[in-house]
């Protein structure tokens, strides 16, 4: 028996057309194209009220012009793409913005959050001094956490940080950098010579070569004899170079990822580091020196630890292998982009500015007294007062780490006329500070660091490239030393040469800033 129809109408009788005018007439159509419609005009509503809200979020009371940046953001993703594209171009473009302004305050929307880009020497110190979870905290990466790990000492904040970073004092003494001295010349010698064997007098771009360098420099220096197997100091070091990958990548944690990769990284690294805690405790429990920084640390740890067992308190959290394992990932991560970028810039700086390179050559003849081949120690190198100078040019000059990202937990009222809203990001630029305040801040010019001018005390709230407030680098000397005796070794070891490109001026995100192009011929020095 055939079923009786249903519906409204009968068989034969066709069914209306819908109307075609009015957008509640269009909404009744059926199936998919309805879908599209919906979703087109939600995104229509979406862009009309994004244009509106930063309109808004970017004014300043006080008859003060809004704070300068697009008239129209893009929708969704703002400025991401151009990010992406053309980093450079990007932040030259905010920075350009914020002093032009007179406000050192600047803006642009990124995938929907506002992010205010801040050029003034005092407002830059202000919100790194922050470090409140109520108010504002420092952000690294949408990824940080999952490749980084909550416990990384960027995350940390109040008592706690302030106990582990109290500890760190014991692993930059003079005693302790002394020991690592006479270890970082060992390597960078070994480096250096090996630069010179490889394909001598081709030209190579020399980036990869150094950041090489570093990171063995930095694990022998950190962890010393407990990476002492070869396969597995290849598996670390693959495992490091992940990390540092995942920044670099979309922020997406998924199988297959760079992410992912980075998160699995960051396991095998710790497991890795915890079993050389465990190594360092069972050593120095023996009476055994320290001959790394790990054995530092753990000199310390145990004194506070006996200290609080003999008070009958609870042991500091900082102490246990899993903790200390992730303090000395950090040490890693903080050690590695900032010192390669900043050691890249030293050769290439240097080959840009021969008759600075000359009095540097000038310095090490006095202090070395022409015997190259003797192990530089601490003593010696605290003689090299130019050759410092240099350095400390070269991190003011082209900061490593460009901003410090820091994120609003709550409306901010950074200005008396402008309050930064909440989630909003906030990137104090250590570049654009640096370029302000020093005289002719602009030149490449060491002498500003001698005792003469002293320019890093005169003008020292210009002075950000190692931060502010509570997450200071507390590895600040360390890096100092690294760089003044790669500079030394290097000077009497090697010509160079830089072959220059329209490109050169330039410089890349990686995150950290390098030399657009850092192409180099090496040749050894007569």
């Amino acid at each position: 028996m055939a079923m009786r129809y249903a519906g409204k109408y009968p068989r034969n009788r066709p069914v209306p057309a819908v109307e075609s005018t009015g957008v509640a007439s269009l909404l009744r159509i059926p199936g998919a194209t309805s879908i599209m419609l919906y979703v087109a005009l939600a995104a229509v509503t979406y862009a009309a009220w994004e244009q509106l809200w930063f309109q808004a979020a970017r004014r300043r009371t006080g008859g003060k012009p809004a704070v300068p940046g697009p008239t129209h953001v893009i929708p969704l993703v703002g400025g991401l793409v151009r990010m992406v594209m053309d980093p450079y171009g990007y932040w030259e473009n905010l920075r350009q913005q914020a002093m032009g302004g007179g406000s050192g305050l600047s803006y642009d929307s990124l995938v929907g959050k506002m992010m205010v880009f801040l050029t003034d020497a005092d407002k830059c110190r202000e919100v790194m001094a922050v470090n409140d979870p109520t108010r504002m905290m420092m952000t690294l990466h949408p990824s940080a956490k999952n490749i980084l790990g909550p416990n990384n000492l960027a995350f940390m904040h109040g008592p706690e940080h302030k106990a582990i970073r109290k500890s760190f004092l014991s692993l930059f003494t003079r005693k302790a950098l002394g020991s690592y001295v006479v270890v970082q010349d060992a390597l960078v010698r070994q480096h250096l010579a090996a630069w010179l064997a490889k394909d001598e007098g081709a030209e190579r771009e020399i980036r990869d070569d150094v950041r090489d360098l570093n990171q063995q420099t930095s694990q022998q220096v950190f962890l010393g004899p407990y990476l002492d197997d070869p396969a597995e100091q290849a598996t670390f070091s693959r495992a490091y170079s992940d990390i540092t990958l995942g920044f670099l990548a979309f922020p997406l944690c998924v199988p297959g990822t760079a992410v992912w990769r980075a998160r699995q990284g960051r396991f095998y690294v710790l497991r890795v580091l915890e079993k050389a805690v465990s190594r360092s405790v069972e050593h120095t429990r023996a009476g055994g020196e320290p001959r790394c920084l790990l054995d530092y640390w753990t000199q310390r740890c145990l004194e506070e630890s006996d200290a609080a067992d003999a008070a009958g308190e609870p042991r500091p959290a900082h102490c246990t292998p899993a903790r200390m394992a992730d303090a000395m990932l950090d040490f890693l991560f903080a050690s590695q982009d900032a010192s390669t970028a900043s050691l890249t810039w030293c050769v290439t700086l240097m080959a840009d500015h021969p008759e600075i390179l000359a009095r540097v050559r000038e310095e090490q003849q006095r202090v070395r007294k022409g015997d190259w081949s003797a192990t530089v120690d601490g003593d010696t190198l605290a003689e090299m007062s130019y050759t410092r100078c240099v350095v400390k040019e070269v991190l003011r000059y082209r900061a490593p780490a460009p901003m410090v990202p820091q994120l609003a937990l709550c409306d901010y009222p950074l200005t008396p006329e402008f309050t930064v809203p909440k989630g909003s990001l906030v990137m104090p630029s250590i570049n654009a500070v640096a370029m302000q305040g020093f005289a002719d801040a602009e030149a490449f010019d060491p002498e500003r660091f001698a005792p003469e001018r002293q320019e890093d005390i005169k003008h020292a709230k210009h002075c950000l490239t190692f931060g502010h407030g509570p997450h200071y680098c507390v590895g600040k000397e360390y890096a100092i030393n690294q760089l003044t005796l790669f500079l030394a070794l290097l000077s009497t070891a090697c010509d160079w040469e830089r072959r220059r490109t329209p490109d050169s001026d330039k410089w890349l995100y990686l995150p950290t800033i390098y030399p657009a192009d850092s192409l180099v011929t090496f040749k050894p020095r007569a």
